[in-house]
């Protein structure tokens, strides 16, 4: 088998495959994760706002936004969802065996605010078995905490995992 490069140095073999990555038999109920620290920046909040064209004033009035429950700005809602997809990839666990997201359920339960250092907390809640014998479903709990340990964000995910043949 041979091997190439990746972005954070490490051996991928060419199958695409990442060597953390997890087979849904690998999987089991209770096996959690924790994801690497990511700081929220003014420029994370400007470019979801240019991206979505979201600019309500919470987001993007620091004045307006004073005068509001929040105290400044805040993240958007699913802007926060959309990083911690990133900090979860970070993990490296479905690196080529992810076949597809099929579908969240996810509560904001709090504000993200520029300058909050954030990270993701996973743990695998159930898996089913499908017909095809290559593919099985993996439901997971994902948290979103800030620097206080507060959980902002969470909800269940649920991917369609590859398995071994």
């Amino acid at each position: 088998m041979t091997a190439t490069s990746t972005a954070r140095g490490a051996a991928r073999p060419a199958s695409g495959i990442g060597p953390n990555a997890k087979y849904f038999e690998q999987l089991a109920v209770d096996d959690q994760w924790e994801s690497p620290r990511r700081t929220i920046t003014e420029t994370d909040l400007v470019m979801f706002a240019a991206l979505t064209g979201d600019h309500n004033p919470i987001h993007t009035d620091e004045e307006y936004a004073k005068t509001t429950i929040f105290g400044g700005r805040i993240l958007h809602g699913p802007a926060g969802f959309a990083i911690a997809t990133g900090l979860e990839s970070r993990l490296g666990i479905k690196e080529g065996t992810a076949i597809a997201f099929l579908g969240m359920t996810w509560d904001l339960r709090g504000p993200i605010k520029i300058g909050d250092t954030i990270r993701v907390r996973e743990r695998v809640i159930a898996k089913r078995e499908t017909r095809k014998p290559t593919q099985g479903i993996v439901t997971f709990h994902v948290a979103v905490l800030n620097q206080k340990d507060e959980v902002v964000q969470e909800g269940e995910w649920k991917i369609m995992m590859s398995r071994r043949t």
